[in-house]
Order: structure tokens, then C-alpha cells, then sequence
């Protein structure tokens, strides 16, 4: 029986030689091997190795909110040579900027943003020995070649580039072989087969592994615990035959400021009344309009920010269970987490492969996409990737264009102008006092992470939810169909947005209900799917 060894995270960083490609299985706090990251930059700074490395991440590796540097750890000048990620290290750190922004900003490498499930596609590609990816995510947005070709900074040289096949334009980029994966599982067996009980998603290790493995690379798992056992073979998402190297890490967090939750991995149920309600504030004004575009049965994406507490608003009104959620880093159903362990969800009816997961969101699997906005311009562009007058990249793009290529319905959410304001809430009324200074609908926004113009071509139904007015997409104009009562559509909306709005000939007040602090009652629509399949019978 082949059995890899088990060896410090020190000796497995001394595996890496320079030069390598290195796939880095990670969600932000979710899945990260920190302790195999971390001696890879220790190494480096006492001997100089392993120099001019290419890592690839899908998601975000690390959170330093929650204590987990990640990718920063390999942001060291001579160290990576070349970024590619979905995601990266979001605003400053309250403690100091992130060492990769720092690194991405000073030109020190070069560096991509391209969609997570792009990312995904590529690393399963490299594995498989294609010559890379075709894709229509990201046509019209900063990741299409003719616009900024997903690159992050000036000495960054294109990759992406647009092909013609059977008469229709896709984005190609080219796989890249792996030398290295590093993942992590929960527990290695005598084999080194892993098993994930206690994580909170598995990620995209399988790929990475297979990547690493057929180019005859290297495998390095950080693993919790391991055990003098065999594994049931049901239980093993990576064979150990694929495995070279095991680090053994027990204090590795589930998720974010998470050690470990059995309600998050499945194996025990969460209570509904262990979990905080939503303040009474704009936010849950957003989030409860958000929620009256939902149906019974709806398969629904989620996304981080206010959408985030969408689940909690059906909680509320004791509607939980009425939708399935589906998460980007692999968890089907149950209650997703909001916070630092966002993208891991309690109660999960499945956790299924991120990587497979985005095959459901980019094909339109899904009935309604949740998500947030930080620019819309007046094209009906959403920009949640760059933050404007600010040298920064925020969070990155992650599978933000690849839930939206092709969703059937999206759902923007934000507050209408950005800054401080001030706001009463009651009585079925929004009054504002004092407004925030910077306008939010721009004529153009900082970058493009959803194309309006691409939008329109695909048929999606769109709107934009704030917490003074409703706002739709009709024939790329942005056009005011609600406005939220104790509004003053003139001076509060039109006034305030930097761009002209249309007015819809059927203006409506927004739903009273939502701006009253108690459960507001809510009726979600009848099933789509039970609509559509009985428009089939007949």
C-alpha cells in the first residue's frame, strides 16, 4: 500500500521548487492551508526558495479578519512571479494593507482577476491536458479582451483573448499546468485518501490534485488529523494514490473565526432559534424587498452583503425551507452563514464540488440570482470588482460573473447613494433626514462586472433594490418602478442619482409592510417550475 508521508509544513514547503505553478484550493477562511502557506513564505525569507512561482486560486485564499493570511503569505517580491485569482485580499486591513494588494498595486507581479468558476475551468482543463477554456462569462465586463482582458496592473500581459467558433465570440483562455496543489481535507488515512467531515465546502481539491498529479507535480494536503485506519471508500473525495506529501495542522479553522460547527458540516442539525434575527435599519428594508421576488421552489443564488441576509428575512417569516439556496463554494440548501463565514451554510441538504457547482450557475441553472451592487451606470453596468478613486482593488470579481452570465433573474442590491445619512424607519414610511453625498448611478461605472448591454442581449430580467426605490432594466434605460413611501421621487431619487432616470408610467409606492418593525407577513409567488411544467403538459 502506498502511504505518503507525513511531514512538517516546513519540509513540504522544501517541495516546491522554483519557478513551480502552484494551485492553492481555497474560499477566503474556508478551506485555506495556512500552515502550508505560511512556511512556503518562512522558506523563502530565510533561503530565497522557492523564487518565481505562479499561484492560482480560484477564491480568495486567506482572510486576515479572521486570522488566516493565506495568499499573503506568498506576497513577497521574487517570490510569485505571476497571480491568477477570482478574488483577492478585500480594502485595508484595519492592522495594515494586505502584503498581496501591496504587491499587486506596486507592480511587483503580474497579476489576473478572472471569474472564480473560469478559474476552476482552467485548473480541470490543465488536468485533463485541453489546451484551455471557451467561455461567454465576462463578455462586455473588464475580464473581455477588448476592455481590460481581466488584468490587474501595467506590467501584466494578456492572456484572455476572443475566438470566433461557429459563428459566435467566446473568451479563450489557455490551461495552465500545475507543478503544485496544495489542499486541504479533514483527515488523511494510512493511504492518504481524505475525507472533508468537518470542512465546510470541499472545494476544487479533487481537480487541483488531478492537475498537479497528471503533470507529474506534487500534492501537499494539510489535514487536521490522521487516523490508523482505512477510510470507508464512499466517505474519500481525494484517493491517497494522488496524494505525495500530508501536513497535519489540528487548529486549521472550519470557517471564518470558526473551529468547528457540526451544523456547518453536516452532522448535526442547527436550531433556527440559535440564530440572530436582522436589525431593524436599511439594510433589512433591502433585504425584505429583495425577498418579495422570490417564489416557493425557486433554486436561488446568494451572494455576499446585504443579500446575504435574504435567508434571515424568510426566517422571520417563518418561511425557511420554501427556497433552496445555492452557494458558490458548494453548499445546496440549509441556512447560509453570513459574516466572515459567508459561502458555508448550516444545515446543508448537500455540499457538492465548487467547481461542479459553477457548472450549474454559469449554464443558468438556477431561477434567481441574489447579489449585491457598488456602481450601476446608466448602460444598467454593475460594478462590484474596483472601488472608485481608490488605487485598491476590493474583494475582486469571485463567481460574481459567472452567477450572472446567464441567471434567468437578477436581483441587485445596495443603498441608494453611498456616505453618511441619516434616516427615520416606522410606521410604514422612510424619511430622509440627511443624505449621503456620493452618488451611486453613475454614467459610467469604475469597472464592469456585469455588462447591461450583455444582459439585455441574453434576456435577463434585472432590477436594482435600494432602500428608497425599486429600479428596473427596460431596454437598457434604468427606469424607476417603486418608490418607497415618505419619498419624495423628485428631490430623494431623481436628484440624488448622478445619472437621469426614467420614470415608469405605473409608479408604485414599495410595500408599506417592509418599512414596519415586525414580520411584515410575507407570500412568497407560486412555484415557476410547477408553472412551467404544467405549461408543458398542456
Amino acid at each position: 500500500m502506498r502511504c505518503p508521508p507525513v511531514l512538517s509544513a516546513a519540509d513540504a514547503a522544501a517541495l516546491i521548487p522554483d519557478g513551480a505553478t502552484v494551485a492553492v484550493s481555497s474560499a477566503s477562511a474556508i478551506g485555506c492551508p495556512d500552515a502550508v502557506l505560511a512556511a512556503i513564505g518562512e522558506r523563502f525569507e530565510q533561503t530565497g526558495s522557492p523564487s518565481r512561482i505562479t499561484s492560482i486560486h480560484a477564491i480568495n485564499s486567506g482572510d486576515m479578519s479572521a486570522g488566516i493570511a493565506g495568499v499573503d503569505h506568498l506576497a513577497k517580491p521574487g517570490l510569485l512571479a505571476r497571480i491568477i485569482g477570482g478574488s483577492y485580499p478585500a480594502g485595508p486591513s484595519k492592522m495594515a494593507k494586505p502584503a498581496a494588494r501591496e504587491l499587486l498595486e506596486s507592480g511587483g507581479c503580474q497579476a489576473y482577476m478572472f471569474p472564480s468558476g473560469v478559474v476552476y475551468e482552467m485548473i480541470r482543463a490543465a488536468a485533463a491536458k485541453q489546451p484551455g477554456v471557451f467561455t461567454d462569462v465576462g463578455v462586455g465586463t473588464y475580464f473581455d479582451p477588448r476592455i481590460e482582458g481581466g488584468k490587474m496592473n501595467d506590467v501584466t500581459p494578456d492572456l484572455a483573448r476572443i475566438e470566433n467558433l461557429d459563428g459566435r465570440e467566446w473568451i479563450y483562455v489557455p490551461a495552465i499546468p500545475i507543478d503544485v496543489a496544495i489542499i486541504r481535507a479533514t483527515t488523511a488515512d494510512p493511504a492518504g485518501n481524505l475525507t472533508f467531515e468537518d470542512e465546510a465546502a470541499v472545494l476544487g481539491t479533487l481537480d487541483a490534485a488531478m492537475a498537479a498529479h497528471n503533470n507529474g507535480g506534487i500534492v501537499i494536503a494539510q489535514v487536521k488529523r490522521t487516523i490508523a485506519t482505512k477510510h470507508h471508500p464512499r466517505e474519500v473525495h481525494v484517493p491517497g494514490a494522488l496524494v505525495d506529501a500530508i501536513v497535519v495542522a489540528p487548529d486549521q479553522q472550519q470557517a471564518g473565526g470558526i473551529f468547528f460547527d457540526p451544523a456547518i458540516s453536516g452532522t448535526e442539525i442547527k436550531s433556527l432559534d440559535d440564530i440572530d434575527r436582522v436589525g431593524f435599519d436599511i439594510t433589512k428594508v433591502i433585504a425584505r424587498r429583495a425577498a418579495m421576488e422570490l417564489h416557493h421552489g425557486d433554486l436561488a443564488n446568494l451572494g455576499f452583503g446585504i443579500s446575504a441576509n435574504v435567508p434571515r428575512i424568510l426566517m422571520e417569516e417563518g418561511l425557511d425551507g420554501e427556497v433552496t439556496w445555492v452557494i458558490e463554494q458548494g453548499p445546496v440548501g440549509g441556512f447560509p452563514v453570513t459574516g466572515k463565514a459567508f459561502g458555508a451554510a448550516y444545515n446543508p441538504d448537500a455540499i457538492v464540488a465548487s467547481s461542479d457547482q459553477f457548472i450549474l450557475l454559469q449554464g443558468g441553472g438556477i431561477d434567481i440570482a441574489l447579489l449585491s451592487f457598488m456602481e450601476v451606470s446608466g448602460h444598467g453596468d454593475v460594478n462590484v470588482s474596483l472601488m472608485r478613486k481608490a488605487t485598491h482593488v476590493t474583494a475582486g470579481v469571485g463567481g460574481f460573473a459567472d452567477i450572472t452570465a446567464h441567471a434567468k433573474r437578477i436581483v441587485f442590491s445596495g443603498q441608494f447613494t453611498a456616505g453618511r445619512k441619516e434616516v427615520k424607519l416606522g410606521d410604514g414610511r422612510l424619511e430622509i433626514v440627511t443624505d449621503g453625498t456620493i452618488a451611486k448611478f453613475l454614467p459610467e461605472v469604475a469597472q464592469i462586472t456585469w455588462s447591461g448591454q450583455v444582459g439585455a442581449q441574453r434576456g435577463q430580467q434585472v432590477l436594482y433594490v435600494t432602500e428608497r426605490a425599486v429600479l428596473e432594466l427596460r431596454d437598457q434605460v434604468i427606469t424607476v418602478v417603486e418608490i418607497a413611501p415618505g419619498v419624495d421621487l423628485e428631490r430623494d431619487v431623481l436628484a440624488k442619482a448622478g445619472i437621469p432616470l426614467a420614470v415608469a408610467d405605473d409608479l408604485l409606492l414599495m410595500d408599506a409592510r417592509i418599512f414596519t418593525d415586525e414580520p411584515m407577513g410575507l407570500e412568497l409567488g407560486a412555484p415557476r417550475r410547477a408553472i412551467v411544467l404544467a405549461g408543458k403538459e398542456n
